[in-house]
């Protein structure tokens, strides 16, 4: 009998202790800020760790347009546009796009580049509304975003879509031959 009785009493017991790390839990949560209270997240921005993997930086300038970066990559969201140069050896980039729609931020496009010109920044943020906001043509973003300098932004990325000089001007002969401009 007095064995049963222990056992109700440490039955008992146990599930007291447990309830009582329940509610002490749940008033410090009731007693600690807001995450908005603390980072104020448009204005201040989050602190990252050393090794965040964020959107990527890219240095155009020092990019010899080998591909590796985009044979690497494995689920092919690096797309490479370039011509070879007619005097002298190497490329021309006309465009470094990166779809981050399908982008996972593994790093793998990094250790391939024997240049180093992509590496992994720490912005984290790339809002918009559409899905060709978050395609970013690294070739025609302004040099200190893209570099790194300033951070990636959806603003940025929108101007860097718009065509200054249209494609094809009416009137003009059809850079595709004639039977695409009838």
């Amino acid at each position: 009998m007095r064995e049963w009785f222990r056992n109700v009493w440490m039955a008992v017991s146990t599930v007291f202790l447990g309830l009582k790390v329940t509610w002490v839990t749940m008033l410090k949560t009731y007693r600690r800020r807001t995450f908005t209270h603390i980072y104020e997240y448009p204005e201040v921005p989050v602190p990252v760790k050393a090794r965040y993997r964020g959107f990527h930086r890219y240095d155009l300038t020092t990019c010899i347009g080998c591909d590796k970066c985009a044979a690497a990559c494995p689920v092919d969201c690096i797309y490479i546009d370039k011509e070879k140069v007619l005097v002298g050896k190497g490329f021309r980039l006309n465009g470094f796009t990166i779809d981050y729609t399908k982008c996972m931020f593994c790093a793998l496009c990094v250790e391939p580049c024997p240049v180093d010109c992509i590496f992994m920044g720490s912005n984290h943020d790339l809002s918009c509304y559409s899905r060709d906001g978050c395609i970013v043509d690294y070739a025609k973003l302004p040099l200190e975003v893209a570099w790194g300098q300033t951070t990636l932004n959806p603003t940025a990325v929108s101007e860097s879509k718009v065509l200054y000089q249209p494609v094809w001007i009416k009137g003009e002969p059809s850079p595709f031959g004639a039977s695409a401009g009838e």
